[in-house]
């Protein structure tokens, strides 16, 4: 192993340390044998019931329930710890595990399995009347669901859930247009616990129908080398050309993003070969670090998995999932165009060239070995583009897993591996399951408060404000207040997406921000489908976004670089990215399924955003073939924001006000290759 190579255990201990999701505690061997058999037992129950079991629903939520708070309870200590080290043993602890945890997780597995249990006529008999029994339940269900939750996720949702609780308590006290009659605690438990609009509410039926089995089939489809052919075939296109390190980060991030939703987990899988690759080669080390972040973090807006909204917004916009994901494609894709544009100058400006084509991996060797690890992929992908249920999908993809890793010679399972596999499936859902739980708490005090509308008027009536103000000074002719309306909630909810996303997972924010930002959106005209993925690419953004960049400090961790200084790197890398999902607002045709789409109005937006993604890069290099001044790349950065809202008219404009920077740029190259000849 090479000097700068980190073991697998040292990847591990850092995807710990910057994922709280795969914050562990290690346990005895009688406990870990029960856990073990759990979670294998979570697999297998999901993989029946989204295939071939008729279950109700409110009884597989509660299920689903019981499986990921009875495993948290066990499996993430009270106090963070990034040390799989065994405790030692004490009166008060089993096979490591404290007594008072156990008995938590008991009471989670009763509380959560209550009210499904019963027959479903006592259940609809007692909502709006719960018994003084189903209030206890249900008070115990919510408070193990918020602890669960800030042992594996962090404090801050939780936090979140706890104002949100509050502001149903005490509504009358609320200011302004926030203040409401209020409810009692009864009336609380009543709609988190008895109905489907809380804890068992649709972010929770989500994960246990749909997003439980793409996770495993994410872990199945690397351990039988998928992700492995993604890295090769990275490596056989982008390799051998100026800074291919870390144009193979890209690509492999791109690919892995395909099968992972997570950015940390993309980080360190792909991280650990292209980071030493792209230091080797000499990038510096923050910016070998940033580049695979950067990427990395695409992976939660690559379809098919998007993480778990695709599988929310079918919930929430009743549309077919391929939808969604026809929607995501040229966004994402716009995400890595940007990287690729920065990495590529960067490259130029350093005088990098590409990896030695011995280090290179031969394209008919890894298609020989790999080639039947991606069949399970193509499966997916058509059984979701012909229609079929997400569920349907990934229970065939898992079962093309299966098959293919018993027959491939190269990666070939076997039943230890088979269970590994499945156990680790079930492990990576425990987080983002007590996530989906809390979000439920959330989102039924909106619900129940009508919060959502309240704070969408507070948005827009804030942003019409600002846009008359600023419409006072600028000529109202040239916008209108809707239009400043529309520009200022943008920004407002934009930001409220990154602050919220640096403490909570991207799947959490978009549930909540988009219960705001729809209403809001809606109002100055957005499609819902716009509104949703606007708020979800913008939280995407908190990963690679300093103070709480986790996917940056997971690369800086690996790269042995400056977090602090990864994470701004980062920032700057994905900061094209930013006018995505402005650039969509606008021109709602990039996301191919929207009303009055046109394949003219299509081709005119994408041109302009990748025309200003491209600028974006070029001013923050700060070189296109030669270097560039600083007022150079203050203008090439202003014209490139009349992309945002692409048109022939703007580009027209655009392009000629950056005419006379290009025509500088040919001249001082130019001159560099003359005197380069002296």
């Amino acid at each position: 192993m090479a000097a700068d190579e980190l073991s697998t255990e040292e990847l591990e201990a850092i995807e710990r340390k910057y994922d709280p999701e795969m914050a562990f505690r290690s346990t005895g061997p009688i406990l870990a044998v029960v856990v073990s058999i759990a979670l294998v037992a979570m697999t297998t129950y999901h993989f029946y019931a989204s295939g071939f079991g008729l279950i109700r629903e409110l009884l597989h939520r509660g299920i689903h329930i019981s499986f990921v708070l009875g495993l948290v309870f066990i499996l993430f200590s009270a106090k963070k710890t990034h040390s799989l080290e065994v405790l030692p043993r004490k009166w008060y602890r089993f096979d490591g595990v404290p007594l008072y945890d156990l008995a938590f997780a008991f009471a989670a597995v009763a509380a959560a399995l209550y009210l499904p249990l019963l027959p479903p006529e006592i259940v609809a008999e007692r909502v709006g009347n719960p018994s003084s029994f189903d209030v206890v339940m249900g008070t115990v269900l919510l408070f193990l669901t918020l602890e669960a939750a800030r042992r594996s996720i962090g404090p801050t949702l939780p936090m979140i859930a706890i104002i949100f609780i509050l502001f149903a308590l005490f509504g009358p006290l609320a200011p302004g247009a926030l203040k409401h009659g209020g409810t009692s605690w009864l009336g609380l438990i009543n709609h988190l616990y008895m109905t489907n609009q809380g804890i068992y509410g649709i972010a929770i039926g989500v994960m246990a129908q749909y997003v439980f089995l793409f996770i495993v089939f994410g872990v199945l489809a690397t351990r039988i080398g998928l992700g492995q052919l993604f890295i090769d075939i990275a490596m056989v296109i982008a390799g051998r050309y100026a800074g291919g390190p870390a144009k193979v980060a890209i690509f492999s991030s791109a690919f892995m993003g395909t099968i992972s939703g997570s950015s940390i987990a993309n980080t360190v899988t792909t991280g650990a070969l292209t980071i030493p690759a792209m230091k080797k080669a000499g990038y510096p080390k923050h910016f070998a670090g940033a580049v695979e972040a950067t990427a990395s973090t695409g992976g939660q807006i690559t379809p098919p998995i998007l993480g778990a909204a695709a599988f929310i917004m079918v919930e929430y916009l009743e549309i077919p999932l391929r939808d969604i994901l026809a929607a995501a494609l040229f966004p994402a894709l716009l995400h890595y165009f940007g990287i690729f544009i920065m990495v590529h100058l960067e490259a130029k400006k350093l005088g990098l060239k590409g990896m030695d084509k011995k280090d290179l991996p031969k394209t008919l060797v890894v298609l020989r070995q790999h080639w039947l690890s991606i069949i399970p992929l193509i499966i997916l992908v058509y059984l979701i583009l012909t229609g079929r249920t997400p569920d349907f999908a990934a229970v065939y993809g898992i079962i093309a897993c299966v098959v293919v890793g018993f027959l491939n010679p190269v990666n070939r399972l076997n039943i230890k591996d088979l269970w590994h596999a499945l156990s680790m499936g079930a492990k990576n859902t425990l987080a983002v399951g007590a996530a989906a739980a809390t979000v439920g708490v959330v989102v039924g005090v909106v619900t129940l408060t009508g919060v959502g509308f309240r704070l969408g008027y507070v948005v827009v009536q804030t942003a019409t404000d600002l846009g008359t103000v600023i419409g006072s000074i600028w000529p109202m002719s040239f916008f209108t207040v809707t239009q400043w309306a529309l520009f200022f909630s943008l920004i407002l909810i934009a930001v409220a997406c990154i602050l919220m996303g640096a403490g909570i997972p991207t799947t959490a924010t978009y549930i909540i921000l988009v219960a705001v930002a729809a209403p809001a959106l809606a109002v100055l005209g957005v499609e819902p489908i716009v509104a949703h993925f606007f708020v979800f690419d913008y939280g995407v953004l908190a990963d690679i976004t300093p103070p709480v960049a986790l996917a940056a400090y997971a690369a800086a961790g690996i790269a042995g670089s400056n977090p602090f200084k990864t994470g701004n790197t980062a920032f700057r890398l994905g900061s094209a990215k930013v006018i995505v999902p402005c650039v969509f607002v606008y021109s709602p045709a990039l996301l191919l399924v929207t009303d009055g789409f046109t394949w003219a109005a299509f081709s005119i937006t994408l041109l302009g955003a990748m025309i200003g993604i491209a600028g974006i890069g070029i001013a923050f290099s700060g070189y296109l073939i030669a270097p560039m001044k600083k007022w150079q790349r203050w203008w090439v950065g202003l014209v490139s924001l009349l992309f945002v809202a692409p048109g022939l008219l703007t580009m027209a404009i655009g392009m000629a006000l950056v005419t006379p920077v290009l025509l500088l740029q040919v001249r001082d190259a130019r001159r560099v290759r003359l005197e380069g000849k002296v």
